[in-house]
């Protein structure tokens, strides 16, 4: 039985409605977005919100499971989730209906996706996003070429004051297998990686010996890129490790071909929240406080090798310098239609009575037709 003292606009916690002209400008960037990813030959998919749980949660769409909403479908009476990422969508799409594209396949797309919760610092629960996929090869180009889309994505909506931080969710992994740990020993010295605890995990590194014996330095080394790559080249790493390293050199070296101007910063040890990605990752970061622009990275799509970048545009909304508002010109009763079809060709917004008891001044109009003429509205 409904509350009938329960406020109508009252919505669940992480939810909001997007009010004129806030969802018109989320849109109009959105668009922007996806007008630079077809550019580059990005073609656009529109995965459904709901799929069976089973594909929806399967390869990369395993490390959001816990943030996806679930629910029994009453045709099927099967479980389904509602997304709470695109990419894994992406990636099912690639890996069934375009198997026998040609590759590489690039893919776009752009839509919301919901979550079971916020964060602190981002405590909304519907996201939109809009991204790229790269499916079917594994090399620093592609790795360079999402990553510099994605910054030219950005710039489309004046947003040209970005740095991009990349990350080697592998290096400490990789550094932990080589050093034999195991256990409590092993996920004490990964939660102090995490907390940044530099002085617990030199003495976690001691005990652990080589070449857990490198971390405390790769740790120290996060900043601009040129010297954290200086310390990967001047510390002798294990195989593996030493891979990361290299392959981290290369898209670097990539992305500054592209964009020689880009702000870019390397955390050699960095890998939370970062799950699925088995190369590089990167975190677009915008002017001031407007926080994370996009992320993305290096991943499986299946058995296939694939690399994206997600962009989200509420974000991208508080980066972007204010667009000019069209003139809102008022059609008087009966106005004629040719006239108003030029203005609206002519970038602007009639807004026309339906009344002779409508006013520009209550419909809040910048301008009023007279004469076949848009005159500025005084006052």
């Amino acid at each position: 039985m409904s509350d009938p003292n329960l406020n109508p606009a009252l919505l669940p916690a992480g939810l909001a409605d997007l009010l004129p002209p806030a969802a018109a400008r989320e849109a109009a960037l959105v668009e922007a977005m996806m007008a630079t990813f077809a550019g580059h030959g990005y073609e656009r998919v529109k995965p459904p919100l709901l799929e069976f749980e089973e594909g929806l949660l399967a390869g990369s769409g395993a490390a959001v499971a816990d943030q996806t909403f679930r629910l029994m479908d009453p045709v099927s009476q099967r479980m389904m989730g509602l997304r709470a990422d695109i990419t894994p969508q992406v990636a099912r799409i690639a890996a069934t209906r375009l198997r026998n594209a040609p590759r590489p396949l690039r893919l776009s797309y752009a839509g919301q996706v919901l979550r079971v919760r916020g964060t602190p610092l981002a405590p909304s629960r519907q996201i939109p996003q809009a991204g790229i996929e790269v499916v079917g090869v594994d090399s620093a180009e592609a790795d360079a070429e999402v990553a510099s889309v994605a910054v030219e994505a950005l710039a489309a909506l004046g947003i040209t004051d970005v740095a991009l931080d990349i990350t080697l969710p592998q290096m400490s992994p990789a550094l932990l297998d080589a050093a034999g740990l195991a256990g409590e020993a092993r996920g004490r010295l990964a939660r102090a990686l995490d907390r940044k605890d530099a002085g617990s995990v030199a003495r976690l590194a001691e005990q652990a010996g080589p070449p857990a014996v490198f971390l405390p330095g790769l740790l120290a080394a996060a900043g601009p890129a040129d010297g954290a790559l200086a310390a990967l080249r001047n510390v002798a790493l294990p195989e593996a490790a030493r891979a990361i390293a290299d392959n981290a050199a290369e898209v670097v070296a990539a992305i500054r071909r592209r964009v020689p101007d880009l702000r870019i910063t390397l955390d050699p040890v960095e890998f939370r929240g970062l799950q699925y990605h088995v190369g590089v990752a990167f975190t677009l970061y915008g002017p001031g406080r407007t926080g994370e622009l996009a992320r993305g990275g290096r991943y499986l799509s299946g058995e296939e090798p694939a690399t994206g970048m997600t962009l989200y545009p509420d974000a991208a909304m508080r980066a972007a310098p204010p667009a000019p508002e069209p003139r809102r010109v008022f059609l008087p009763f009966g106005a004629d239609a040719t006239t108003a079809a030029t203005l609206r060709g002519a970038g602007d917004v009639t807004i026309a009575a339906l009344s002779p008891a409508d006013t520009a001044a209550g419909l809040l109009c910048t301008h009023e037709l007279r004469g076949g003429v848009a005159v500025p509205i005084e006052g």
